[in-house]
């Protein structure tokens, strides 16, 4: 299966399993392990001669992205998992025989290629020198890759590139894209060929051959099977997740190609042998209890669940067995009804007694978040605050320090550290009707009800819906009965 984790190593030289026998889960490289879409080339591993030699080898690219056949001459003598050199179109190219011998000729019917159309041939080895060049041509393709895209948007056309693939000797690159149809690219290719020096080879395909190509991991966390082994792509409709019970949710149902899932059509012929032993239109039974409506059915345990209407609900779930419902279903169409379905529910496995009970307990309340229980305690010093009043105030907050050295609005001195009281009696009617604290926080809302009507700690005070002042404005004093202020007024 693909190997994507160790085509290249951190510097960037080499693959990290390659010819060393190791790094690889399936034993290195030299058995095929790193190429996707590869054969197992089971006759290679056993010392056994050919009888019958085949003269054409199964060539991989870029760890399996894309495979050729070539002729191979017996000069060369290389075998499966050797580097070698290919004729191209344009110059050369670098593989690895991924497939020698009789099995090449049984790929190619596969593949339905006819040998006589295999013209290109191997050349030679590759050495060291030929492997450095190709790793040199293989680190450009993620810049070209991103500067691809953005010449690509800048002209507004309308496909994404999906992938890019330099030839091993640098001449010839090759831009795979998707589009929704086709697509005028020809001054696309002009800014190409000035911007990379290359030749420019421009490949439309699928979403699924870019899935395949660009490899991922799939919801079932295996690698994706276009990518590892799924060479041929069948169609797969919303038919098939239908005939599985599966519920049509295209979330869950898409791949990361976007398209339905490959995997939906593996086990739908298993599903459509099991199925044929179900009735057909037995959505609906007529029994002397009333009518009995299908809610769903298990189609391996060749069950169908059945409960009856009761005003726009649903009762008790009826288990029946598929040939007792072809039963009812011909008694239905010869006018017959059955008595009702209690007495022909299948018995589902019941548990043994000799089975120890599972034992729960309610853990509501006993583990409870620290988020929580910081709640609750500031609750509860809201509600425990307001028992004792504090210099007048029943509101249980910390006044505000007095400042020694700030005169008093009645003309004396500071008052230290203790309890404010301005002169006055203080049965003394209001002015005005208004009602004053003695000293606090301005800001803090007023009583109502009688003067200082919390200074004796007759419990917390009422509060009014009177705005509070804002700072730096206070009124006409706190608790003195003077009129208020004449700016008029010369000061003594």
């Amino acid at each position: 299966m693909g190997c994507a984790g160790c085509s290249i190593s951190s510097n960037g030289s080499d693959a990290k399993g390659c010819g060393g026998g190791g790094g690889c889960s399936t034993g290195g490289c030299a058995s095929g392990g790193c190429n996707r879409l590869n054969t197992f080339d089971w006759l290679t591993s056993l010392d056994i001669e050919d009888t019958d030699p085949f003269d054409v080898v199964e060539v991989s690219f870029k760890n399996g992205a894309h495979k050729g056949f070539y002729r191979n001459p017996d000069t060369t003598r290389v075998s499966t998992g050797d580097w070698v050199l290919v004729e191209a179109s344009n110059g050369y190219d670098i593989g690895r025989i991924s497939l020698s011998g009789d099995l090449v000729r049984l790929q190619m019917k596969k593949k339905r290629v006819n040998v006589e159309h295999v013209l290109q041939s191997v050349i030679r080895r590759a050495n060291e020198r030929d492997l450095e060049r190709m790793q040199e041509a293989r680190s450009r393709e993620k810049n070209t890759l991103v500067q691809a895209r953005a010449i690509a948007r800048s002209l507004k056309i309308n496909m994404k590139v999906g992938d890019v693939e330099y030839q091993a000797d640098a001449r010839k690159a090759t831009f795979f894209y998707t589009a929704d149809g086709r697509v005028d690219f020809r001054e696309l290719i002009r800014i190409f060929a000035r911007e990379f020096h290359v030749k420019i080879e421009m490949r439309q395909i699928g979403a699924r051959q870019e899935s395949a190509r660009i490899g991922g991991i799939g919801s079932c966390g295996r690698e994706l099977c276009c990518s590892t082994w799924l060479s041929d792509f069948k169609s797969v409709s919303t038919g098939a997740a239908r005939y599985q019970n599966l519920a049509i949710n295209q979330a869950k149902l898409s791949g990361q190609c976007g398209r339905l899932k490959c995997c939906l059509n593996y086990e739908l012929d298993t599903y459509l042998d099991a199925l044929q032993g179900f009735p057909e239109d037995a959505e609906r039974l007529q029994t002397n209890e009333g009518a009995a409506v299908l809610v769903k059915t298990d189609i391996f345990k060749q069950l169908m669940y059945y409960a009856y209407e009761k005003e726009g609900t649903r009762g008790k779930l009826y288990p029946l067995d598929a040939k007792q419902v072809h039963a009812i279903v011909e008694m239905n169409k010869s006018g017959k009804r059955p008595s009702g379905l209690g007495e022909m529910q299948v018995i589902q496995n019941i548990r043994n007694e000799d089975e120890p009970e599972v034992d729960y307990s309610d853990v509501t309340g006993a583990v409870e978040l620290p988020e929580e229980e910081r709640r609750r305690r500031k609750k509860k010093k809201k509600g425990g605050s307001g028992g004792g009043g504090q210099q007048g105030q029943g509101t249980g907050q910390p006044r505000r320090p007095a400042d020694p050295n700030r005169p008093n609005r009645d003309g004396g001195g500071g008052g230290g550290g203790g309890p404010r009281r301005t002169g006055g009696d203080p049965n003394t009617p209001r002015q005005g009707g208004d009602s004053r604290r003695t000293g606090g926080d301005q800001n803090a809302p007023r009583q109502s009800g009688p003067p200082n009507s919390g200074a004796e700690g007759g419990g917390p005070p009422r509060r009014s819906n009177r705005p509070p002042r804002r700072k730096g404005r206070p009124g006409p004093g706190n608790n003195d009965r003077r009129p208020p202020r004449d700016d008029n007024r010369k000061t003594e």
